[in-house]
């Protein structure tokens, strides 16, 4: 079958098929081949991997990722695309597809049951609206990750690679840098999708580090108090740490901690790095 990276072909099967973009999912479908080399090129798929594809759409990178990999597995949310992604990857023996809510799918068990429990690699042209949602289920959840290699709104992918001080540094920045080594592969125009977004995107590739690189004894605490710096940006850490409804810390507590660190009581959130996070929680943890 030719490839659905042809606009024309990708016209064709969307008329072929009567099918309707649903605003609810988020739905743009990448038109152009070197994007698509691109992220195949970012993801380091070789014939050893097994890949997790998150919203397939119409299979058109599912394709592509089904010819550089040994199995791949699309877990698509909208039902009406499901016969689409029969026809259109009919040709390939080692695709498969779920029709479920990637969010409520087991996928350690899928994981364990396809691959033997060894790492896998996540491809994803994600729903920008779920991005963040999706990206933190994979890594919380402990699914066995090699890499997550995800085409995100462009400043989503800028939020992720953030430094200490920076406008786009915030909690999303910590939690990816927690996890994994982000690498900015793209940057993608809205004329490569159908239809074409609002935003300019990115192609980004998050590589889960085989140990954090912070230790804390509770991981729950830290994500707590990342969250709290941020949801004020504009109030000090002692202030928005000891107003915050997720935490429950006097004033002295919360000083005393920040005294551990080696910085000014009316520091902002936004200027500590991860390492100062995960001081900061060991040190409320006791």
């Amino acid at each position: 079958m030719e490839k659905l990276s042809n606009p024309q072909k990708t016209i064709e099967v969307l008329q072929k098929y009567n099918f309707s973009f649903q605003k609810k999912f988020g739905q743009n479908f990448l038109i152009d081949p070197h994007v698509l080399d691109k992220i195949i090129a970012a993801a380091e798929i070789t014939k050893d991997d097994f890949v997790l594809e998150i919203g397939p759409g119409i299979g058109t990178l599912t394709q592509y990722l089904a010819e550089a990999a040994r199995e791949v597995v699309a877990v698509e949310i909208d039902s009406t695309l499901i016969p689409i992604l029969e026809d259109t990857l009919s040709a390939y023996d080692n695709v498969s597809v779920i029709n479920e809510d990637v969010l409520k799918v087991d996928l350690r068990k899928l994981a364990e049951e396809r691959n033997g429990g060894k790492p896998i690699k996540v491809v994803a042209n994600l729903p920008y609206y779920i991005t963040t949602p999706i990206i933190m289920s994979l890594f919380e959840s402990h699914v066995p990750l090699k890499s997550l290699t995800v085409m995100v709104q462009k400043e989503v992918a800028l939020r992720m690679q953030a430094g200490p001080g920076t406008k786009d540094y915030g909690a999303l920045s910590l939690a990816v840098q927690y996890y994994a080594s982000p690498y900015l592969a793209a940057n993608v125009p809205p004329n490569c999708f159908m239809p074409r977004p609002n935003v300019g995107s990115a192609v980004i590739r998050l590589t889960r580090f085989e140990e954090t690189p912070v230790q804390v004894k509770d991981e729950k605490l830290l994500f707590r108090l990342i969250r709290a710096s941020f949801n004020q940006r504009r109030k000090t850490l002692q202030n928005g740490l000891v107003n915050s409804q997720e935490l429950d810390f006097t004033k002295e507590q919360v000083a005393a901690a920040i005294a551990t660190l080696g910085v000014s009581p009316s520091v902002r959130g936004e200027a500590l790095t991860l390492e100062q996070f995960a001081a900061l929680a060991n040190a409320l943890s006791e």
